[in-house]
């Protein structure tokens, strides 16, 4: 969910320190909750600011650029690796669950099924 604007940070609270109106109709009149409109003012009363908070990005992944290209040559010269022999295998330089390599493998663009054609074309099958 993005964030209120400053311009409506600022008009609400105007509008608070007009005493125009109680917080209720204020907070009707604008669109927002009346515990939104208390939680600004305390803090720009604690803090100064009523500038949004950072977001959260998310968790960082496990595997960087570096540790990926890794991962790409450790597949590409072991392609019948399983996912804990990779995780036993880098247990030393990332510490990663399963998941956490699998999602890496995701972003490196390997597929896990098996293709019935390509194989058959491998082995000289039809």
């Amino acid at each position: 969910m993005k964030p209120y604007p400053i311009e409506l940070r600022q008009r609400v609270l105007d509008a608070i320190d007009a005493g125009s109106a109680t917080r209720e109709q204020i907070a009707r009149t604008f669109q927002v909750s009346s515990r939104w409109i208390r939680n600004l003012l305390r803090r720009r009363d604690q803090e100064g600011s009523i500038n949004p908070r950072p977001q959260n990005p998310g968790r960082k992944p496990a595997f960087d650029a570096t540790h990926l290209a890794k991962l790409d040559r450790f597949v590409q010269s072991h392609p019948d690796a399983t996912l804990a022999q990779m995780q036993k295998h880098f247990a030393s330089v990332v510490d990663c669950s399963i998941v956490a390599i699998h999602n890496a493998l995701k972003r490196l663009d390997y597929r896990f099924k098996k293709n019935r054609y390509e194989q058959a074309n491998k082995t000289g099958q039809t």
